[in-house]
């Protein structure tokens, strides 16, 4: 899977490789979304899908303004990321703002579908829009499935829309 992942090269000029941080929320609660709470509070705090093999990447932008993206691939057989993806998918956008707290930290979030391009067999894509501490973030996540491998680019909405397709063209190129 890693051969089928962006590199800072094909991304070009003012971007660079970043750690990618592995994260497991035990102690996350969703407040607001029954869909989500169903999932668990690792779907809601932004968790990785649970398909067999995954690998990601993460940048981070420093032309002007500073920017992430990152990507994660997934792959299983086409009919269990379709309804792995289509099921997270609804439960996030069934719930237009609810609240997730991590640890002591709440976490107000509203997410909005946003419209997909047409890439692979099926698309997603929303907006999310993070509140902590009177503070916002805005993340867009677009998720396609093209065959056996589900792409998903997250991160500042530009950068999505920048090299989704990229990152979609490079899962397919990958032998």
């Amino acid at each position: 899977m890693q051969e089928r992942l962006l590199t800072a090269a094909d991304l070009g000029q003012g971007y660079t490789v970043k750690p990618v941080r592995e994260t497991h929320h035990d102690d996350v609660t969703v407040v607001g979304c029954p869909a989500l709470q169903k999932l668990g509070g690792e779907a809601a705090a932004g968790g990785t899908l649970d398909f067999p093999r995954r690998a990601s990447a993460s940048f981070a932008y420093t032309g002007g303004a500073d920017s992430e993206v990152s990507e994660d691939l997934y792959s299983d057989s086409a009919r269990k990321l379709s309804a792995g993806s289509r099921r997270i998918f609804a439960a996030m956008a069934s719930c237009p703002a609810y609240r997730v707290t991590v640890g002591s930290t709440p976490i107000e979030i509203a997410t909005e579908k946003a419209p997909a391009p047409r890439l692979g067999e099926e698309q997603w894509s929303q907006t999310l829009t993070f509140t902590v501490n009177g503070r916002s973030s805005v993340v867009k996540q677009t998720a396609v499935r093209t065959g056996t491998v589900l792409v998903v680019v997250s991160g500042s909405p530009g950068l999505v829309d920048a090299h989704v397709h990229k990152a979609v063209g490079t899962a397919r190129a990958a032998t």
